[in-house]
């Protein structure tokens, strides 16, 4: 299985501030692959560096076996890489589908858009019913499945997403992570940003624990549910 993305010797800061330190990680064609982390830890730090919004300090990304850090994120979307970011980020006063669209904007064939959206509703089929609905009128749990939406109406490859639970009651964090295995059997390679361990691997084939912008271990799920890294900073056992 070849690496679909490709992060080398990854560094990054804010000003003086260095946040990652030689980050490097790959994410295979076809896998779910999760990054861990508590807050502050440096993920979504990776996530903009990866996206193109924060201008690596050092160190390659790699989609596809092409380098894209330095590309802008109009250019590096295009490439096939759908992003939902922290915190949903939705257009409170426009519609669902409006929100929906928004995915889709390098997109020049309405008719590739339509299949998006289709997708979309055949995954989400309440976003169907609330297609013209304000997305601001929505309940939390409706504005994830948007955000999720709009990050995967164009067909990307490869899927980002930034804490998609986070603020979510329990129920619904369920519900979110089986939508998630659901988008990666359809075909489409995830690397999921989450706090919550447990979840994130339940679904992940393998996955990484990022602490002070560092990768302090690595493995598949069942591995990393047994690592002590994990079990003393990240789930306070």
């Amino acid at each position: 299985m070849s690496a679909l993305l490709e992060l080398e010797d990854l560094s990054a800061a804010y000003g003086a501030v260095r946040a990652l330190h030689g980050v490097s990680l790959e994410v295979r064609e076809g896998e779910v692959v999760c990054l861990l982390g508590t807050n502050g830890a440096g993920k979504t730090t990776t996530v903009r560096c990866i996206v193109g919004i924060l201008r690596p300090a050092g160190g390659r990304i790699r989609f596809d076996g092409r380098r894209i850090d330095g590309l802008s994120p109009a250019r590096i979307v295009s490439q096939g890489i759908g992003v939902v970011p922290e915190g949903r980020r939705l257009f409170p006063k426009m519609t669902v589908e409006e929100n929906l669209r928004m995915g889709a904007l390098h997109l020049r064939s309405e008719a590739a858009i339509q299949r998006g959206l289709e997708e979309v509703y055949a995954l989400f089929p309440v976003l169907r019913e609330r297609r013209r609905q304000l997305a601001g009128t929505l309940s939390g749990g409706e504005q994830s499945m948007v955000a999720i939406g709009r990050g995967i109406v164009a067909t990307p490859r490869l899927l980002l997403l930034d804490e998609p639970s986070l603020g979510l009651a329990p129920l619904l964090v369920n519900q979110l992570f089986e939508a998630i295995a659901r988008i990666a059997r359809r075909g489409t390679t995830v690397l999921l940003i989450e706090q919550n361990a447990v979840k994130a691997l339940s679904i992940a084939s393998r996955g990484y624990v990022l602490e002070k912008g560092r990768i302090v271990a690595e493995g598949t799920g069942e591995e990393l549910l047994r690592s002590s890294a994990l079990r003393m900073a990240y789930l306070q056992v």
